[in-house]
């Protein structure tokens, strides 16, 4: 029973260093200036539209999402993914202090942009494969995906890219309309799209070595 509660512990731990792992990838992608991943996308833009940080915005595009969640599962909806709650909690926060954290870092050329875009894409693909391998709760937008699947016939795969695909439509309609010019979502994003998962399934070998270790 106390190894339980141990390893159930370290899992936490893993969850939360993955999560400040993304949170510092998400900063370097929005200090980049070429667009950043299709779920930080929509907060980037709504961050920029009312007087909140984008860690403000990506808690409350979590809590909406974890509503949705509960308005289409209803009797399905398991209570254990409340915890996504605190999770958004901690990871928007975190999102905020890395931002101040890179405050001084700036790309004076689009090769430095690049750079810096390449640095968040790596990390968070990293952070992603480290909450995968916590295993103990996904953040609300992997929830909200799972949700879908099971309301729905729809592969994981296929409702994933359609939730991204969302998440940048509505994040663009709302940049061009409001700000008049294209903002958080560029070629960066494309990349994003495609290169973190890429990033996350060569990182789950090792972490999947390490999980094994610090979970035996």
């Amino acid at each position: 029973m106390q190894t339980k509660a141990v390893n159930l512990v370290k899992r936490y731990l893993m969850l939360c260093m993955g999560l400040a792992v993304m949170a510092f990838g998400v900063a370097f992608s929005i200090k980049a200036g070429l667009g950043t991943s299709p779920i930080s996308s929509l907060p980037y833009v709504l961050s920029r539209l009312i007087p909140f940080t984008v860690g403000t915005t990506t808690i409350m595009l979590h809590v909406t999402l974890i509503l949705l969640q509960i308005l289409l599962l209803r009797k399905r909806y398991e209570l254990i993914q409340l915890m996504q709650l605190p999770v958004a909690l901690v990871f928007g926060s975190l999102t905020d202090f890395a931002v101040w954290a890179l405050d001084g870092v700036s790309a004076g050329s689009y090769l430095e942009q690049w750079l810096l875009c390449a640095v968040g894409i790596l990390l968070v693909g990293i952070g992603v494969s480290m909450e995968v391998t916590a295993n103990v709760v996904t953040l609300a937008g992997e929830g909200m995906v799972l949700a879908v699947c099971k309301v729905f016939p729809v592969k994981f795969g296929n409702a994933k890219i359609g939730f991204d695909v969302t998440l940048v439509v509505i994040a663009s309609v709302l940049s061009l309309v409001f700000l008049h010019t294209l903002e958080g979502v560029r070629e960066g994003t494309v990349a994003a799209a495609i290169l973190v998962g890429m990033t996350a399934r060569q990182v789950n070998k090792p972490m999947k070595r390490l999980a094994d270790r610090l979970f035996a």
